[in-house]
């Protein structure tokens, strides 16, 4: 069975995607948007988001400002 490689980003590289947004508000969307990409814990220090859901939820942001 192949695998596909799915590609993460640390919360920093997050936030920069997303405008230069602040930690505060990375997190605060991770707590109250339902719709926001929920953070993967890959150990016990480590915390990633999936960047095809990430740019998703930028792009589907940017077409329901329009």
């Amino acid at each position: 069975m192949d695998k596909i490689e799915t590609r993460s980003v640390r919360p920093p590289q997050a936030r920069a995607l997303l405008g230069n947004i602040g930690n505060t508000t990375l997190w605060r969307w991770v707590k109250e948007r339902p719709d926001f990409p929920r953070p993967v814990k890959i150990g016990p220090r480590v915390t990633v988001f999936r960047l095809d859901e990430l740019i998703a939820w930028r792009d589907k942001q940017g077409e329901m400002a329009q």
